[in-house]
């Protein structure tokens, strides 16, 4: 057996400043310290998170009235970013807001913000009930929002109008560059951003060559996380013996055979400690 990492996987830039913002505030013992919801999509990096001494808050219970919240206790925003409307109720409560909000994630709502000062209109890409894409949109006036390619050609835009074009940071690179160009095609009106994370993208490239050469693809990932499910569906379209799990526990060793050849891959939440228990636990069973 032969197991072969992907070029590109694991911990992204903004996940990685996020995780090492939680670290730094652990250290401060004066104040309560929360996270808002998952820092980060992964239940392994969330575990960690409490029992380094953080809570988590929800935006329902902020939202609600139903939170404990005190001024000075500290919150961090998660890599997603959050709602207009919850960065507004925290600054109230005074509480010490650090924000770990994904440099892409920031930007994109930045040109939203701007394009909108230009009396454009946004039409946004995205899963609206992602917490990366309520954050962004939340921002905004006068958005059209579509998941998928098949949604967006229903639409009926005005010609006469201006669009602005923007998109989740993890959407499917593949996907994003088959909306542009129908896009370009119909509507000259539309200016396209292609914004998509850097990280994301490598990833995907790397998991779509890695998919075409071993004989069963891995990729670690929380269920939730949307470019991990995105990964699965790179590696699935070019390997049909493909499967996301989160961590070692969830690993089916009666998928694989001796003489494979695994190829690994991970989602950009995921930590290298979940990705090399799961190697060595195949390692372990085929003395590889």
């Amino acid at each position: 057996m032969e197991i072969l990492r992907a070029d590109k996987m694991g911990f992204c830039f903004g996940v990685k400043k996020a995780v090492e913002t939680c670290y730094e505030i652990s250290e401060s013992r004066e104040y309560r310290k929360y996270i808002l919801g998952m820092v980060v999509h992964n239940k392994d990096v969330v575990k960690r998170m409490k029992e380094i001494g953080f809570l988590t808050i929800h935006e329902e219970e902020l939202l609600e009235g139903k939170d404990n919240l005190k001024k000075g206790d500290i919150v961090i925003i998660r890599a997603h970013g959050t709602t207009k409307e919850i960065y507004e109720i925290l600054r109230k409560k005074g509480v010490i807001i650090e924000d770990a909000t994904c440099i892409f994630v920031t930007k994109i709502r930045e040109i939203l913000l701007e394009r909108e000062e230009e009396k454009d209109e946004i039409i946004f890409i995205g899963d609206k009930d992602h917490p990366e894409v309520k954050g962004i949109i939340s921002f905004g006036k006068n958005i059209h929002i579509f998941k998928t390619i098949e949604e967006l050609k229903k639409a009926d835009f005005n010609k006469e109008k201006k669009y602005s074009v923007l998109t989740q940071t993890t959407l499917n690179k593949e996907k994003f560059l088959e909306i542009k160009e129908y896009l370009q095609k119909h509507y000259s009106n539309a200016k396209i951003f292609d914004r998509i994370c850097g990280a994301t993208s490598e990833r995907q490239e790397a998991t779509k060559s890695l998919s075409k050469i071993v004989d069963i693809v891995i990729v670690i990932g929380d269920i939730k996380s949307s470019n991990s499910k995105k990964l699965l569906e790179v590696a699935l379209k070019n390997n049909q013996n493909s499967y996301l799990i989160q961590n070692d526990k969830e690993l089916n060793l009666s998928i694989f055979k001796p003489d494979m050849k695994v190829g690994i891959t991970a989602g950009a939440s995921t930590p290298e400690e979940v990705i090399k228990k799961i190697e060595n636990k195949i390692r372990g069973k085929f003395n590889v």
